[in-house]
């Protein structure tokens, strides 16, 4: 048997391969945005992101081990796949429609979803749910700079 490990750090792989659904043209748009000036990290949100996701698919793994199979699990484990695939999808979507509007609504739903995943794995398991503290600091500040890269281009609105 495949240890859950690797099957959940698998899946977790597999989702994040879809950020590559972005065209040259679909990037040439975003990188023509006007950005606010205290937006010096872009260039590390890549990173940031690879950590919130280990952390992500570490908590699944946290969660998977206390309870394998059970149907609570399984629901569990289906709701950290939509969290990865709302954020996931957050870049190719405002991309490819040049919304940034898109990404916004994306950054709120993800971060709703993940506040609800991470209540129920707070019964589950403390550190599981302290493992999903990244993503809950760091999208509501990916939000908060779409909105105002919104502002800054309204015309990209």
């Amino acid at each position: 048997m495949i240890p859950s490990w690797i099957i959940i750090g698998a899946v977790t792989f597999f989702i994040a391969l879809g950020s590559f659904l972005i065209t040259p043209r679909d990037v040439k748009w975003f990188a023509q945005l006007r950005r606010p000036r205290w937006l010096v990290f872009e260039p590390l949100i890549p990173f940031i992101w690879t950590v919130i996701f280990i952390c992500g698919a570490t908590s699944a793994y946290i969660v998977w081990e206390k309870s394998p199979g059970s149907l609570i699990t399984w629901l569990l484990m289906a709701l950290y796949v939509l969290v990865e695939i709302i954020t996931v999808a957050y870049i190719p979507l405002m991309l490819r429609f040049h919304s940034l509007k898109i990404g916004e609504i994306l950054g709120l739903i993800g971060l709703i979803s993940a506040v609800i995943l991470a209540i129920c794995v707070l019964l589950i398991s403390g550190l599981a749910a302290l493992l999903l503290l990244p993503y809950l600091v760091w999208t509501p500040i990916g939000t908060y700079t779409t909105d105002e890269l919104k502002e800054q281009n309204p015309q990209d609105a």
